[in-house]
């Protein structure tokens, strides 16, 4: 899957509007899977360096910025407040922060925070299979995968490998989770257990045999 298609998947209905729902065109089962796809990877995506912004401030149409770029320093500059942290955080944590500043000049701004283009997705956001496994691989993240999903994508399993002692490394806010996976009962048995949702950044390692 190149660039452009990637970026596609993660836009396709990412109205990432920090103060309230998305609206996300189409009715019934579509409407509801891709609002529910957008608020996965809105609550997911960290802002990165080179990645586009829209700032949208309700009724204030001069405060509003289209296609702000992330600065390599990860900040963004917003009409009438100057500089604001962008990089590292999700679009709603950037809405809250130029909200509170915008206060100090507007009764109650209502501001929305859109991703217009995701550049820094090739490094924020892919996850990395390593280890035991025919091709170990760094592949762009996609809402909804599994860790069977990596594991495939990677060719499956080696003949040296030890399955059932897989691990998950997740960076957490201030230490990396660890999660055992048990591979080989999922493999054989169709044990869906820790077969886990993966989340950007997450490294899958599958280590070998113990001879």
């Amino acid at each position: 899957m190149n660039s452009f298609h990637i970026v596609s998947a993660l836009l396709s209905g990412l109205f990432l509007l920090a103060t309230g729902c998305a609206s996300v065109p189409g009715t019934g089962d579509d409407n509801e899977e891709a609002k529910h796809s957008a608020s996965r990877v809105e609550g997911d995506y960290r802002i990165g360096v080179d990645d586009r912004l829209q700032i949208t401030v309700w009724r204030h149409p001069d405060m509003s910025v289209a296609a702000v770029p992330v600065r390599p320093d990860g900040k963004i500059s917003v009409p009438l407040i100057g500089d604001v942290q962008a990089g590292g955080k999700t679009p709603s944590q950037v809405a809250a922060i130029i909200k509170d500043k915008l206060s100090a000049y507007i009764r109650d701004p209502n501001v929305a925070v859109i991703l217009t283009e995701l550049r820094s997705h090739e490094f924020l956001s892919r996850v990395r299979v390593t280890g035991a496994v025919r091709t170990p691989r760094s592949m762009p993240y996609r809402p909804g995968m599994t860790v069977l999903d990596a594991v495939l994508e990677a060719g499956g399993t080696n003949d040296f490998a030890s399955p059932n002692r897989t691990k998950l490394y997740r960076n957490g806010k201030t230490k990396t989770d660890v999660f055992d996976i048990a591979l080989a009962d999922i493999l054989a048995r169709g044990k869906l257990e820790s077969n886990l949702e993966l989340r950007p950044g997450d490294v899958v390692t599958i280590p070998e045999r113990l001879f």
